[in-house]
């Protein structure tokens, strides 16, 4: 699924940052960053904050953190 239209990017583009645990992105800007890009309109941020929850919640790492956080 397309999680940002202004960069093309899907949900497994983002899980796929969150996969090299000892290198995975903190923040959604860290996630930009390391997928070549820049957030643009910002719509995507949310979700992309969402996505990384879960994704520490499925590895038991833990507590969900800030979905305004953009850095």
């Amino acid at each position: 699924m397309i999680v940002c239209s202004c960069n093309v990017l899907s949900d497994d583009d983002v899980r796929a940052t969150l996969a090299e645990k000892e290198k995975a992105p903190r923040t959604t800007g860290q996630v930009y960053h390391c997928l070549g890009c820049s957030a643009q309109c910002g719509r995507c941020a949310r979700t992309i904050r969402r996505i990384m929850n879960e994704a520490l919640v499925a590895a038991g790492a833990a507590e969900p953190q800030n979905s305004s956080e953009i850095s």
